[in-house]
C-alpha cells in the first residue's frame, strides 16, 4: 500500500488514544503525557471504557464512540482487544493506527494476522505493533514511548528496533540535532521501511534519512524504495545483528558458504546506493555531519591544526578510510607565506598538508590559514582541529574559524565544507551558528567527511553508464533450459558435470574438455588419446551427493599412463567408501591437465539467499576459500562496470594486476563472467547455486577448471508477463525485461522496439543532437540546450519495478551499430503503484508512420500487466497530433488547473477496453 494514507499518519488532525490511564507507568499515560507536553493542536480523544475522564480529558468508552472518526489511533490496549478494536476503528473511518502493544504475533491464526486482515478490509494504515510509535515535531506530535520530545529538525529516524530508537533520539537531543520525523515500526504488520523510504524521500522538511534495520521482509519492494530513496537525499544505514555467523541453510557449495548474510545485506544497501554504518558511535558521526553539511564533489582533505602530531592522526585515519590528502598549490603556499609570518611563525616554515599552526596559535593565525585554504582549489574540504594548550586561547580560536567560514560562503558561488575537532560548545557555540560539523576526536571528524564522501560516490556510481557488451554475446537460453529441466525431471538437485559443461557453454564461459566415464577401464580409455599426446589428466570423482570432491580425496592430477589413472580411480573409490559410505558414486570425470602457470585462481559463482534471491559471489579461488575468505557479493543483475566494482572489492584484484615478470590478467575477460553469470540467474530461475572453482584467469583470458550447479524447482508457478518470459520474482533487483523486446514493421519500415538500457545514454544523445527545436519543446515545454550526463542518466538508467522506457529503433541503419533511435515512451509509476506519468516524443521526420501509437500501445500493456490502473500526462495545448492519438487511444483530455497552456491526458484502465 506504500504511502497511502501517510498525511491521516504523519499529519493528524485528531488523535484517539485506546487504553488511555492516568497512571504514571502505563503505555496510555506516558503516551498521553506526551502528546499533551509536544503541544499537538488537534483534538486528542482518550479511549477507556473503564474511565470518564483520563488527566481532565473526556475519554469515551470505545473508538466509534468519539465526536468522529480519528486521523491516527493510538493503540495502548491488552494485545486481545486489539484486533476488534483496529476493525472498529477502519469501519468507523479512521486513517491509520499505531499500536504500541506487544506479543501479536504474525503467523495465521494470531492476532497479529488477525489484526493486519482486519485494517486491511477497511483500508487502514498500521504501524507497530511492538513499537515506539511515532513523533512529528513539526506537526508538534509525539505518540509514542520516547522518553523526551525529539527537537525539530530535517532528519528523518526510521527504526525497527525501539530502543535503538529512543537511544538516538536521546543522543541528538543532548547535541542539538532535530528530526522531520521519528518512526519505530516494531513488527511492522503493514507500513514497513519501504514505504517510510518512499514518503521521506519526496518529504520537502527532511534532508537526510536514518535507518535503523533488523531485517527485510519483502526483497524487491524494499530495494526500489531504497533506490528512489538514495537518488534523492542521504540516507544512513545502521543494521543490528551484523555479527551472526550463521551460513545460509543447506549451503553446499563455496559460493553459498561465502554468501553469510551479513554480507549479503551489505551488498544489497550498497547496490541500493545507501550509507552503511556499523555501530551507533559511526552512526552518530554521520548524524553530526548530515545535519550541518551538504554532500558535495571531490574527497581531497586539507588539514589544519595546531599540532603536527594531531594532524598526522588525521591523516593516518584517512589512509584507513580510503580518503585523499589534497596537495596545496604553490598559490597557496605563496599566500600562507605572506600572510603567517606576521602571527608569529619562522618565514622558513614548510607548508605541507597537515598544515601545522604550531601550539601558540590563535585566532587571527587560524583565520588566516583557513581563509588560505578554503580559497585553494586544489582541496575539496577543510578539517580544523584545535586541542587545548596553555599557549591560546581555544575559545579564540573556534570564533575565529567560524567568522572565515562565514566569509567564505558570504562570497564563494560553492561553499567548500569545513568540519572542526574543538572542545567546549553549549548554547551559545559560534560553529553550531555557523553550521559547521563539531567532533570530539580527529577520527570522527575524518568519518564524518567520508560519509559525505561515499554518499556522494554512490550516487555518482548510480548515474555511471556501463560499457555495453560484447555484440556477439547471445547465450543459448534454450540449450540452458533443456539442461535444467531435464534434472528436475529426474529429481536431481545436482547437475552432472557434463551438464555443467553444457550449461556454462550455452553462456559462453570457457571450460575444459571433460568425459564422465562409468568406471576405472572407461577412465583410463578416455584418457589415453590426451597422454599419447604427451599430456597428461585429471581424474574427479563424480557422486550426486559429494559436491567437495577434494573432501574425499576425489581429485587426482598429473596423471600419466594409464595404469594411474586405474590406480588413482581405484584410490578414489576406497577412500569414498570409507569416508561416505551411503554416497552414490556415479562415475568418473577425465580432463586434460592445462599448463598455465601464471594464472591466477578465482572463484565466481551464484548463491541463493532466503531474503534478497540470487547473490554474484566473486574472490579468491581454491580449496581454502573459505579459510581465506576473500570474496565480494553482488545482486544481479550486473553489467560490466557492476562487475567491475564487484572485483575492486577483493584483495585478489590487486593480484590482477601486473607485477614482476607476471603480465595483467584479462580483468574484462573476469568481468564477462560475472555478468554472464547473472544473466544466468535471470534466465534459470530454477538455478540456486554453481561454483566456478578455480577459474583461472590471465593475459590470454580465463577458464572454469572445476564447476558445479544445483537446481530446485520454483515454490510457486512463475508467472509471465506479457504473455512470455519468465518470473524474476526472485531477484531483488528487477532485471532488463527482455520479455518486452518487440519486432514490427510500420507501412515497410522494421523497427525494433525495446525497453531503454543504461548503455543507450549515447544513443540518446545522438537523438537530442538531431532533433528539432520544435520536437524538444513540445516534449520538454521550454527550449533544451543542455543534454548532459546527469539528464541522460536519469532517461536510461531505470528502475525496472516502478518505470518503464519503450525506445524505437530502426536497425537498418548500417551507420550505427545499434540501429537509429526514432522515438522512445516512458512511464513512471507513483510510489503505490497505482498511477503513473507518461511522457513520449517522436523524430519529427518519421511522424505519421504509426510509431507513436505503436509505443504508447505497449507502455498501455505494460502498464496493465504491473496493475497500475490510472495513466495520465501532461501535453501541450497546441500538440494536435498527439492529444488526437491520446483521444483515439480512450484518454480523457481536460485542461491542467495549473496551466492554461497544457492539457492533461488521462486513462482509466479499469475502463478502457483491452
Amino acid at each position: 500500500m506504500s504511502t497511502y494514507r501517510f498525511d491521516r499518519l504523519l499529519a493528524p488532525r485528531s488523535v484517539a488514544l485506546v487504553g488511555a490511564s492516568a497512571r504514571e507507568r502505563s503505555f496510555g499515560g506516558a503516551i498521553l503525557r506526551n502528546l499533551r507536553r509536544a503541544g499537538f493542536a488537534g483534538q486528542i480523544w482518550p479511549v477507556n471504557p473503564n474511565h470518564a475522564v483520563v488527566a481532565d480529558l473526556p475519554c469515551y468508552p470505545a473508538i466509534d464512540a468519539t465526536p468522529e472518526p480519528a486521523d491516527l489511533v493510538v493503540v495502548a490496549s491488552p494485545a486481545a482487544s486489539v484486533p476488534g478494536i483496529v476493525a472498529a476503528a477502519g469501519g468507523f473511518g479512521c486513517g491509520a493506527a499505531v499500536i504500541v502493544t506487544a506479543g501479536l504475533g504474525s503467523e495465521p491464526g494470531s492476532l497479529g494476522y488477525a489484526t493486519r486482515e482486519a485494517a486491511r478490509a477497511h483500508g487502514l494504515r498500521l504501524v507497530g505493533p511492538d513499537c515506539m510509535g511515532l513523533a512529528v515535531p513539526g506537526a508538534r506530535l509525539d505518540a509514542s514511548l520516547l522518553a523526551e520530545a525529539p527537537p525539530r529538525g530535517d532528519l528523518a529516524l526510521i527504526s525497527q528496533s525501539r530502543t535503538v530508537a529512543a537511544g538516538i533520539v536521546a543522543w541528538a537531543a543532548a547535541r542539538g540535532h532535530g528530526f522531520s520525523a521519528v518512526l519505530s515500526l516494531g513488527q511492522a504488520l503493514d507500513v514497513d521501511i519501504a514505504d517510510c523510504l518512499d514518503h521521506f524521500a519526496s518529504e520537502r522538511t527532511t534532508r537526510a534519512i536514518l535507518l535503523s534495520l533488523d531485517g527485510v521482509a519483502d526483497a524487491p519492494k524494499f530495494m526500489s524504495a531504497a533506490r528512489a530513496a538514495a537518488r534523492a537525499k542521504p540516507v544512513v544505514v545502521l543494521r543490528t545483528g551484523r555479527s551472526d555467523p550463521s551460513r545460509p541453510e543447506n549451503a553446499a557449495t563455496h559460493a553459498g558458504m561465502l554468501a553469510r548474510p551479513d554480507a549479503v545485506y551489505d551488498a544489497a544497501l550498497r547496490r541500493a546506493g545507501l550509507l552503511r554504518v556499523d555501530d551507533l558511535d559511526t552512526l552518530f558521526s554521520a548524524v553530526e555531519t548530515l545535519s550541518r553539511q551538504r554532500p558535495f564533489p571531490g574527497k581531497r582533505l586539507a588539514i589544519l591544526a595546531n599540532g603536527r602530531g594531531v594532524g598526522s592522526l588525521a591523516v593516518d585515519r584517512l589512509a584507513d578510510l580510503g580518503g585523499s590528502l589534497a596537495d596545496l598549490s604553490p598559490e597557496t603556499h605563496a599566500l600562507l607565506d605572506e600572510t603567517l609570518p606576521a602571527t608569529g611563525l619562522a618565514a622558513s616554515v614548510s607548508w605541507r598538508n597537515p598544515l601545522d599552526l604550531g601550539a601558540d596559535a590563535g585566532g587571527d593565525r587560524y583565520a588566516a590559514a583557513l581563509a588560505a585554504l578554503l580559497a585553494d582549489r586544489a582541496s575539496d574540504a577543510v578539517l580544523v582541529i584545535n586541542v587545548p594548550t596553555a599557549l591560546s586561547d581555544g575559545g579564540e580560536a573556534v570564533a575565529a574559524i567560524a567568522e572565515a567560514t562565514g566569509r567564505h560562503r558570504r562570497g564563494s558561488f560553492r561553499a567548500k565544507p569545513v568540519f572542526a575537532v574543538t572542545m567546549g560548545g553549549g548554547a551559545d557555540d559560534p560553529l553550531k551558528r555557523a553550521g559547521i560539523p563539531r567532533f570530539a576526536t580527529d577520527a570522527e571528524a575524518v568519518e564524518g567527511f567520508m560519509h559525505l564522501v561515499r554518499y556522494r560516490e554512490a550516487q555518482d556510481d548510480l548515474m555511471k553508464t556501463p560499457d555495453s557488451l560484447p555484440r556477439d554475446f547471445s547465450p543459448d537460453v534454450t540449450a540452458a533450459r533443456r539442461i535444467v529441466a531435464a534434472a528436475l525431471a529426474e529429481g536431481r538437485t545436482w547437475l552432472d558435470p557434463q551438464e555443467v559443461t553444457g550449461l556454462l557453454a550455452a553462456y559462453d564461459i570457457p571450460t575444459l574438455p571433460l568425459q564422465v566415464v562409468p568406471d576405472a577401464d572407461a577412465a583410463a580409455e578416455a584418457a589415453w588419446p590426451v597422454i599419447a599426446a604427451g599430456g597428461t589428466v585429471a581424474l574427479k570423482l563424480v557422486s550426486p551427493d559429494i559436491v567437495h570432491k577434494s573432501d574425499v580425496g576425489g581429485v587426482h592430477l598429473d596423471l600419466t599412463s594409464e595404469a594411474a589413472v586405474r590406480e588413482a580411480a581405484a584410490a578414489i573409490l576406497a577412500r569414498a567408501a570409507r569416508d561416505r559410505p551411503e554416497a552414490r558414486i556415479t562415475g568418473f570425470a577425465v580432463q586434460p591437465m592445462l599448463r598455465r602457470p601464471k594464472a591466477r585462481e578465482l572463484i565466481a559463482g551464484l548463491a541463493d539467499d532466503p531474503v534478497f534471491g540470487p547473490v554474484v559471489v566473486f574472490g579468491r579461488g581454491g580449496t581454502a576459500v573459505e579459510v581465506i575468505d576473500d570474496r565480494a557479493l553482488a545482486l544481479p543483475p550486473l553489467d560490466l562496470r557492476l562487475a567491475a566494482e564487484l572485483i575492486g572489492r577483493t584483495r585478489v584484484a590487486r593480484r590482477l594486476k601486473a607485477y614482476r615478470d607476471v603480465a595483467a590478467a584479462d580483468e574484462h575477460a573476469v568481468a564477462l563472467v560475472l555478468v554472464k553469470l547473472a544473466q544466468a540467474a535471470a534466465d534459470l530461475p530454477e538455478l540456486r547455486d554453481l561454483d566456478i572453482n578455480p577459474l583461472l584467469a590471465d593475459e590470454a583470458g580465463v577458464i572454469a577448471l572445476d564447476a558445479r550447479a544445483a537446481v530446485a524447482p520454483l515454490a510457486t508457478a512463475a508467472r509471465r508477463d506479457a504473455g512470455s518470459g519468465p518470473s524474476h520474482a526472485r531477484f531483488a533487483v528487477r532485471p532488463y525485461p527482455t520479455e518486452w523486446e518487440r519486432r514490427t514493421t510500420l507501412r515497410g519500415r522494421p523497427v525494433l522496439i525495446r525497453p531503454v538500457r543504461p548503455e543507450d545514454e549515447g544513443m540518446f544523445a545522438a537523438f537530442f543532437r538531431t532533433a528539432s527545436p520544435d520536437d524538444l519543446r513540445l516534449r520538454f515545454f521550454a527550449p533544451v540546450r543542455d543534454f548532459n550526463h546527469a539528464f541522460l542518466a536519469r532517461l536510461t538508467q531505470l528502475d525496472y519495478a516502478r518505470a518503464i522506457a519503450f525506445v524505437a529503433i530502426d536497425p537498418a541503419v548500417a551507420a550505427e551499430p545499434d540501429g537509429t533511435m526514432m522515438g522512445a515512451v516512458r512511464l513512471h509509476a507513483d510510489a503505490n503503484h497505482r498511477s503513473g506519468e507518461f511522457a513520449i516524443m517522436i523524430r519529427s521526420d518519421l511522424k505519421g508512420l504509426g510509431l507513436g501509437r505503436a509505443l504508447m500501445r505497449l507502455m498501455i500493456d505494460w502498464a496493465r500487466v504491473e496493475g497500475i490502473t490510472r495513466i495520465d500526462g501532461q501535453v501541450l495545448r497546441e500538440n494536435r497530433a498527439m492529444l488526437t492519438l491520446c483521444r483515439a487511444l480512450g484518454f480523457a483530455i481536460r485542461t491542467d488547473p495549473d496551466d492554461p497552456d497544457l492539457v492533461r491526458a488521462e486513462l482509466d484502465l479499469a475502463a478502457a477496453p483491452v
